[in-house]
C-alpha cells in the first residue's frame, strides 16, 4: 500500500470523523435538552409559587387557582389532578413527570413538589419546572384544535438535531470536494500531457511544479522520463535517417560518375567497371550493416545459443586480418591463458569482436601494435583490444558508440561508415555483457568486453 492510498484513506477517515462527530453531538445537545427540560425548581422563587397555588386553590377554589396558574409567567407551575391531568391543558414535558414520580418514590422529603388540597377534599400535585432565560413559556394544548406546530422545547430541540446532522453534512462534503480537488487536478494535468504528447508535443510538463509525496507525482515525473526518452528515441530515428542519406550519396555519385565515364569514354570500360564493383561492394556492406544494426535493436531473440571459445575465436579473427592486412598493417597478437567458455550466438559475437580488432586495425597507425587479450575475472570472461592509434579525445569518447560517428581526425584518412562500434555495442549488451573505451597512457585506444561465463546466462531485459 503506497503514499496515494493512506491520503484516500486518511480523507475519508477525516469524512467519516466529521459526520460521526456531528450526529454525536446532535444527540448530546438532545441530552443536554432534555435534563435542562426534567429539571424541578427548588429555590425560593419556587416556594413562593408553591404557596400561592396553596392559598389561592384553598381559599378562592379551582377556578381561582386556574386564572392564577394562567397569568403565571414565571416561575412555571404544573398542577395535576388526581388523574394526572394538568389543570389548564398544558403539556408536561416527560423527563419532568419522571423527576417528580423519581422524588415521590425515594421516600425522602420531596423538594420544589407540593400536594395542595381543594375547598372540597380533592388532592393535587402542583411542582415548578425550572425555566432557563430565553425559553418559551409551556405548550397550551385548546380543546378545539390540534396543537401549534412550533415553540416549545420540544421543537428547539429538534431544531438542534437537524442543525448538527447539516452540520455533519456539510463537513463530509467539503472533505469530498477537497480530495476530488486534490487528485483530479494531477489526473487533468496527465490527461492534458498525453493529449499534447499525441499531438507531437514532448516536452517536460512535470520536472519544474511537480508535487513530492504520492504516486501521481511519481507518475507524472515518469511521464517526463518517458517523453524524454521518445524525444530521444524521435531524434535518433532522424539523425539516423540523416546519416544514412549521406552515406548512400556518396557511392551513388561515384557510381554515377563511374558510369557516365564509361559511356564517355568506352576505351577505359574495364576501369569503370572496376569502380562500379568497388562501390557495389561497399554499398552492400553498409546495407548489411544497417539491416545488423536494425535487428539488434529489437528484444534479443537468438536462434543460436552455443558454447564458444572466445580464445579460439579470436585467434580465428586475427589470422583472417593478419591475412588481409597489407604490409604496412600494424602487427597482430593474441594473448590467452587458454580456453574461455561463453554461451551465445557464434556469428554475432564473431561480428562483434571482428568490428572491434578491426576498427584497432584501421586507427592503429603503421608499423603499430595491435594486442588482443583474453582472460577470466571471477563469472566474468575479459577481452581487451589495445593499439597505439591517436587515440580519442575526451569530448568525443560519449559518441563512439552511435551510428555514424567517426571522429573528425580519422574521417579523411579512415575508410568506413562508423557502423561497427555500434553494433558491437548491442551484441555484447545483447548477451549480457559490457563494452566500453579508455585512451591509453603514452598514446592509442583500450576497448574493453566483459561477457559472462558459461553457466551464468543473460539476463531478461539486459539489452536496452
Amino acid at each position: 500500500m503506497g503514499r496515494l492510498f493512506w491520503k484516500f484513506f486518511l480523507c475519508i477517515l477525516l469524512a467519516q470523523l466529521a459526520a460521526t462527530i456531528g450526529v454525536i453531538g446532535a444527540f448530546w445537545l438532545r441530552d443536554q435538552a432534555s435534563r435542562r427540560a426534567a429539571e424541578l425548581d427548588t429555590g425560593p422563587p419556587a416556594w413562593i409559587a408553591l404557596d400561592a397555588a396553596s392559598a389561592t386553590l384553598k381559599h378562592g377554589g379551582l377556578a381561582a387557582l386556574r386564572g392564577m396558574l394562567g397569568e403565571m409567567q414565571r416561575p412555571q407551575v404544573f398542577v395535576l389532578d388526581a388523574r394526572r391531568h394538568e389543570l389548564l391543558g398544558r403539556t408536561v414535558p416527560p423527563e419532568l413527570l419522571a423527576e417528580v414520580d423519581r422524588q415521590l418514590a425515594s421516600g425522602a422529603v420531596p423538594r420544589g413538589i407540593r400536594r395542595i388540597t381543594g375547598p372540597d377534599g380533592e388532592r393535587y400535585l402542583a411542582f415548578v419546572q425550572r425555566v432557563y432565560r430565553g425559553a418559551p413559556p409551556p405548550r397550551i394544548e385548546a380543546a378545539s384544535g390540534p396543537p401549534p406546530s412550533h415553540g416549545g422545547p420540544g421543537f428547539n430541540r429538534r431544531i438542534g438535531q437537524i442543525a448538527g446532522i447539516v452540520a455533519a453534512t456539510l463537513a463530509s462534503l467539503l472533505f469530498a470536494a477537497l480530495l476530488a480537488w486534490y487528485f483530479s487536478r494531477p489526473i487533468r494535468a496527465l490527461r492534458s500531457a498525453f493529449e499534447a504528447a499525441s499531438g507531437g508535443d514532448l516536452a517536460p510538463r512535470f520536472a519544474g511544479g511537480a508535487r513530492a509525496g504520492d504516486e501521481l507525482s511519481d507518475l507524472g515525473r515518469d511521464f517526463d522520463r518517458m517523453s524524454a526518452q521518445l524525444r530521444a528515441l524521435m531524434d535518433g530515428q532522424r539523425r539516423l535517417l540523416h546519416d544514412v542519406s549521406h552515406e548512400l550519396r556518396s557511392p551513388l555519385a561515384r557510381l554515377q560518375a563511374a558510369v557516365g565515364l564509361a559511356h564517355q569514354q568506352p576505351d577505359r570500360i574495364g576501369s569503370s567497371l572496376d569502380r562500379i564493383e568497388r562501390e557495389s561492394m561497399r554499398m552492400d556492406k553498409l546495407v548489411g550493416g544497417l539491416l545488423t544494426l536494425s535487428r539488434l535493436e529489437a528484444p534479443p531473440d537468438f536462434t543460436r545459443r552455443e558454447q564458444i571459445d572466445l580464445t579460439e575465436l579470436a585467434d580465428e579473427i586475427v589470422a583472417d586480418a593478419r591475412f588481409e592486412a597489407g604490409p604496412g598493417a600494424p602487427r597482430l597478437s593474441v594473448e590467452a591463458p587458454g580456453a574461455i567458455i561463453v554461451q551465445g550466438d557464434p556469428d554475432l559475437l564473431w561480428s562483434a569482436l571482428e568490428n572491434v580488432v578491426r576498427n584497432a586495425i584501421r586507427h592503429g597507425g603503421a608499423g603499430g601494435v595491435v594486442q588482443v587479450l583474453l582472460h577470466s575475472e571471477g563469472t566474468q570472461a575479459r577481452i581487451e583490444v589495445l593499439d597505439r592509434g591517436p587515440g580519442i579525445a575526451p569530448c568525443d569518447m560519449a559518441a563512439i558508440f552511435d551510428p555514424f560517428f567517426r571522429a573528425p581526425a580519422a574521417q579523411a584518412t579512415v575508410d568506413g561508415h562508423g557502423l561497427g562500434l555500434p553494433i558491437a555495442q548491442r551484441v555484447v549488451l545483447a548477451h549480457g555483457g559490457a563494452i566500453h573505451a579508455a585512451n591509453r597512457d603514452g598514446g592509442g585506444l583500450q576497448v574493453t568486453i566483459t561477457l559472462p561465463l558459461q553457466g551464468r546466462r543473460a539476463p531478461q531485459g539486459a539489452y536496452q
